[in-house]
């Protein structure tokens, strides 16, 4: 069970001074409410009113600083719950606060260990010595305010830091993760914007130059035969050359135009059955089975951009073939449909597994198929289908639309959508969900403080009446129970018809167990007697012991 405070320290101020009010505020809630539940069951202690106001002053001060000085204000509080009982559930909540912020282990789990002795050193000190207690009495309440509140909320607090670094560490993976792969996305879309570039200036530059050259013969021709047209021919021929200067311009935005695109450069050939079986016989020549389905006419009349996508869909789909599914049958099917050209490449299992890294592929070739058939306004699925095999599907219009917007929004260069912020809702949510589980938390740990101080005061023996600089007129009931112990029934039972006459004006009287007798084995009692809870005289006596 995870352990929140409901003073939590490791969010930033957002105001300096509410904060402290609002902690300051908290922190005394907490405070009262101990010192109540003590008090109801007799554990509050023999404090005066002004030194319980001293303590508890001291005790808030220390849990506010807990945001600069963790370690000492835990040590100071560890101090402080040895004579003040009630400040244990602050004192859990600092303890909590200076594990969980980390830092070096060593010096962490040292002071744990140091906060931890000091509430069985400061109680052994004040019962045993100052109040005339007995040892082993002092060392079991020590030790019950040590787990309650230093163990087992630094410990949960340990945890809680260890968890937070986990989570930090696993965020700063996945952000780098999400940048590689955000890098790796640019990097494809780059790749292919140059590929389109190279093909669009292979298409329409070559057919730009035929332009020029058909041109410059007919300017020849006129020049002889129609001079007065010559002009008009060599503004054809000019145009044609200035139309070529800037479509380099153009495509020069798309990626670089120099390089050389080497077989992957357009040709009249490209996409139709002939280039698509030339490429089927390249992949049996290497040992791969493969078989073209062709259905529908030739795509020798289809726009060559779409039949560049039919040639990239089936060499990609064959290239991821040759990679991880060596061996597998391939089935090619190209299909001409109305108003569409439908390609589809599925292989089966491969008959060996293949290795562990030949599933670590940077998946840019599938992306900038996405790309080349977005830009056509075309659709592409890729995934497993049932039987266990692999398909590759792209369904491309025979007469693309426009690139511009498709274009945009297949590279991503339109509007980024608008990031919402988080609601208020849900944060109001997240906080209220810690506040409930800091309340469960404390109050978890006060049930154990008390059950655990209840059992050590119940078992405390007792060697006789304190002394009268422990126990004196004038304390309260309370008071007094917390020094002598409870009252007895058995000692009260074997008082009766025995004792001394109780002083007029008496309402109750006490009768705690000494486990003291006589050498004639008769049974030590004191009495104290109260009138309005206030203790008025102290007296001790013998009475036979209980048959």
């Amino acid at each position: 069970m995870r352990f929140v405070p409901l003073l939590p320290a490791d969010r930033p101020a957002t105001s300096a001074p509410g904060r402290r009010l609002l902690e300051a505020v908290v922190g005394g809630v907490v405070l009262l409410i101990t010192y109540a539940a003590l008090r109801s069951v007799g554990l509050s202690g023999t404090l005066d009113r002004s030194t319980l106001l001293f303590l508890g002053t001291a005790s808030l001060a220390f849990t506010l600083l807990r945001h600069r000085y963790p370690d000492a204000a835990l040590l100071g509080l560890a101090a402080l719950v040895g004579v003040l009982p009630s400040a244990a559930m602050l004192t859990a909540i600092v303890s909590y606060t200076a594990s969980r912020r980390g830092g070096r282990p060593w010096r962490r789990d040292l002071v744990l260990v140091t906060a931890a002795l000091l509430p069985l050193v400061v109680s052994e000190v004040r019962l045993d010595y100052w109040q005339g207690g007995r040892w082993q009495y002092a060392l079991a309440q020590g030790g019950v305010l040590a787990v309650v509140a230093v163990l087992i909320p630094g410990l949960v607090g340990t945890a809680a830091g260890q968890q937070d670094q986990l989570v930090g560490a696993l965020r700063e993976r996945t952000a780098a993760a999400e940048r590689a792969k955000r890098s790796a996305e640019n990097e494809s879309r780059i790749q292919e914007r140059s590929r389109i570039a190279a093909e669009m200036h292979d298409l329409v530059g070559h057919r730009l130059s035929l332009i020029s050259l058909h041109a410059g013969g007919l300017e020849l021709a006129l020049d002889r035969q129609a001079p007065q047209l010559s002009g008009e021919a060599e503004q054809l021929r000019q145009a044609s050359r200035d139309a070529m200067d800037e479509l380099r311009q153009v495509l020069g935005v798309l990626g670089p135009l120099g390089r050389d695109t080497g077989t992957d450069a357009l040709t009249d050939a490209t996409g139709t059955r002939a280039d698509i079986l030339a490429l089927v016989e390249e992949s049996r020549a290497a040992g791969i089975p493969v078989s073209l389905d062709w259905q529908g006419e030739d795509l020798t009349e289809v726009r060559p951009q779409v039949r560049r996508a039919v040639n990239r869909v089936v060499r990609e789909a064959l290239t991821n073939v040759h990679r991880y599914a060596v061996g597998a049958t391939v089935e090619v099917t190209v299909a001409q449909l109305p108003g569409s050209v439908e390609v589809t490449v599925i292989n089966g299992a491969p008959p060996v597994p293949p290795a562990v890294t030949t599933g670590l592929g940077s998946g840019r070739g599938l992306d900038g198929l996405r790309e080349r058939v977005a830009v056509l306004g075309g659709r592409l699925t890729v995934g497993p289908v049932p039987g266990g095999e692999f398909e590759v599907r792209a369904i491309l219009p025979t007469d693309p639309p426009a690139a511009g917007a498709r274009a945009e929004q297949a590279t991503g260069d339109g509007p980024a959508p608008l990031a919402l912020p988080a609601g208020a809702g849900g944060r109001l949510r997240r906080q209220l969900a810690s506040a409930v589980s800091a309340a469960l938390g404390l109050a978890g740990l006060g049930v154990i403080l008390l059950l655990g101080l209840g059992l050590v005061q119940q078992t405390r023996p007792y060697d006789g009446p304190p002394p009268v600089s422990a126990v004196h007129t004038g304390m309260s009931t309370s008071q007094v129970t917390s020094v002598v112990g409870p009252d007895s029934p058995s000692v009260r039972s074997a008082a009766a018809g025995r004792e001394p006459t109780r002083p007029g004006g008496t309402t109750d009287c006490l009768y705690p167990y000494t486990g003291r007798t006589t050498e004639s084995d008769r049974l030590l009692v004191t009495r104290y007697c109260f009138k309005s809870d206030v203790l008025s005289e102290i007296i001790t006596f013998t009475t036979p012991l209980a048959p």
